[in-house]
């Protein structure tokens, strides 16, 4: 359960109140619950995104209700995030909108996978998983970079390696190239029309997570030191399967000790998730010598990856 989102607060329960808290939401604002999981917790009503929302995280529908994660989610007592570069996909990350506090967590059939109040989920984020068994651990990871990308106008520069290592660029597919792929050995061809729609760039991501997975997110060359770790970073062990975790976002105390919060996308293809470590959560510790969650074996340091920026 998020530190900072009861599920069911007391002090929302009678609907005049709900009404305003509504209210209150649509001009940014938050309602400290009287009651709850911690004094003085800020339980942040879900709202429409708003226009910049939207053009940030461009798969947004005008329909859904939201929660930006660094607004859901506080830091702990005695901490504060870091600083991010303005404009880089750490800072892109803190905004990530979150469905309503208690929402399950569900694979690409519909079928719930997590409960809203398992304790080793603080959050689900509001972002389509496809009809397809597609987008898991590594491929969640990718979807979130190029997204990000894309709205920050860096189309041109989408590109992600099979797990043969061949470079597929969006580019490439936008003007038209498809991959022929044979075993190892992957050939481009002109197959299509040049078209560079958002359908068209949710095709070619399908194709990149048909053949990218932990393997190659572990190939990355960019092995950020454990004292530069930062939002956007990640921790993978490639296999088949393995594993791959992002960091979503990083705070630290006057002591110098970090905590993070830590998203996955699991199997078979679901809801990508905001982690929790359980009871105290959803922040987890950096000071051991390996990062625990709650579904795979620990991560070392050696692990830390980090993808390419603009």
């Amino acid at each position: 359960m998020p530190l900072t989102s009861p599920r069911h607060p007391a002090s929302l329960s009678a609907p005049w109140l709900r009404g305003v808290a509504r209210q209150l939401s649509r001009l940014g604002l938050v309602v400290l619950c009287a009651t709850g999981a911690s004094a003085g917790a800020e339980e942040v009503v879900p709202r429409a995104p708003t226009r910049e929302e939207r053009a940030r995280y461009p798969w947004l529908g005008a329909d859904v209700a939201v929660r930006p994660l660094d607004v859901a989610i506080a830091p702990p007592e005695g901490y504060a995030r870091v600083a991010v570069e303005p404009g880089s996909f750490g800072a892109w990350l803190r905004g990530l909108p979150l469905r309503p506090a208690g929402t399950p967590a569900r694979d690409f059939r519909g079928g719930r996978v997590l409960a809203g109040d398992d304790a080793r989920l603080a959050a689900v984020a509001e972002l389509d998983v496809g009809t397809a068994n597609l987008q898991q651990c590594a491929d969640s990871i990718i979807r979130l970079h190029a997204e990000w990308r894309w709205a920050s106008g860096h189309s041109e520069q989408i590109a992600y390696r099979f797990t043969s290592g061949h470079l597929a660029s969006w580019p490439r597919y936008a003007a038209g190239d498809r991959a022929r792929v044979s075993g190892s050995k992957v050939t481009w061809v002109r197959g299509a029309s040049a078209d560079s729609s958002r359908s068209a760039f949710r095709s070619y991501l399908d194709l990149v997570f048909t053949y990218a997975g932990t393997l190659s997110l572990q190939g990355e060359k960019a092995r950020p030191a454990r004292a530069d770790v930062r939002p956007g970073d990640f921790f993978v062990l490639g296999g088949s399967p393995g594993h791959a975790v992002l960091v979503l976002d990083v705070a630290a105390n006057a002591r110098g000790e970090r905590v993070a919060l830590l998203g996955q996308g699991f199997i078979p293809a679901q809801d990508f998730q905001v982690l929790s470590p359980g009871a105290g959560g959803p922040w987890f510790s950096l000071s051991g010598d390996t990062v625990a969650t709650p579904f795979w074996q620990p991560f070392p340091w050696s692990s830390l990856r980090r993808m390419p920026s603009p």
